[in-house]
């Protein structure tokens, strides 16, 4: 484990597990669900973690580029869907290590992937998290990438943002529909039950976490669509800047509304995302 701390903030990360967020604090306050000890970030409902080469879901696995189409294994097997990329099942190398600072390198090949991952940590007044990714591989693989937190949800719990639509799911969570959406403001009865994408995102949601605010901030890649993910009778609030909406390689009807990035050999993508306290 690597522990940084800058101002309030005070967070965990585990290089050998997808490079994860174990646990995030702001004043002694858990802001993520803290990820038990010794367990396995991809199994539990806590911490955060990162996405790429793609968000959400691939449709049976398949992902078109230009040699043709592979299938990634179904992680999600019920669904009959390939969830959250590739990143967070290898281990990351620690570049940089500071008091405030981490930075986390990793190298995948897999299928027609071939990319160099860098994610910056980075905490003082407020928390920073950087990832970037750059094509190694053919011209024209699509990539996509997002950051995946597990927010505490106390009683009181609130989320705020605005939006310009979002995305009806079909029984396998897939996108079906685009309808207007003005985002959402509210508490539990405007977000419980909530796997949601939402597009045309304005970049900024207000976290109500019981007696802390924050202010999340997406950036680049990051800043105009944003996944909602809040199950019932789970106290998590996950609000997912990422660049892409689900699916977007196998269905080019939503690609205006947030398509996966055909990088040149040697392109890279770049989204961020802040929190910043509110007193």
């Amino acid at each position: 484990m690597l522990d940084i701390a800058g101002g309030a903030w005070r967070a965990a990360l585990l290089p050998g597990r997808g490079g994860a967020l174990a646990a995030l604090t702001h004043a002694g306050r858990d802001v993520l669900v803290p990820l038990p000890e010794g367990a396995d970030p991809n199994d539990h409902w806590a911490g955060a973690f990162l996405m790429l080469p793609w968000t959400n879901r691939l449709d049976e696995g398949r992902l078109p580029h230009p040699g043709g189409l592979h299938h990634f294994p179904c992680n999600r097997v019920a669904e009959r869907t390939a969830l959250h990329g590739l990143s967070r099942e290898h281990p990351w190398e620690v570049e940089r290590s500071e008091p405030a600072l981490a930075v986390l390198v990793q190298s995948i090949e897999d299928g027609p992937y071939r990319y160099q991952a860098r994610m910056e940590i980075a905490l003082g007044e407020d928390f920073a998290i950087s990832l970037s990714v750059t094509n190694r591989g053919m011209d024209g693989v699509p990539f996509g990438t997002g950051w995946h937190p597990f927010f505490a949800r106390p009683p009181g719990t609130r989320l705020a943002f605005h939006a310009t639509g979002m995305l009806l799911r079909d029984e396998r969570n897939l996108p079906v529909e685009a309808v207007a959406s003005s985002g959402l403001d509210g508490g539990e009865e405007v977000f419980v039950g909530l796997d949601t994408h939402f597009t045309g995102w304005d970049g900024g949601a207000r976290l109500t976490l019981g007696e802390a605010c924050f202010l999340l901030r997406g950036e680049e890649a990051w800043s105009r669509n944003i996944q909602v993910f809040a199950p019932r009778g789970a106290g998590i609030l996950c609000a997912e800047p990422v660049s892409h909406v689900p699916d977007a390689a196998n269905r080019p009807f939503l690609s205006e509304l947030g398509d996966m990035v055909r990088l040149a050999r040697g392109e890279s993508l770049t989204g961020r995302a802040r929190l910043l306290f509110l007193p």
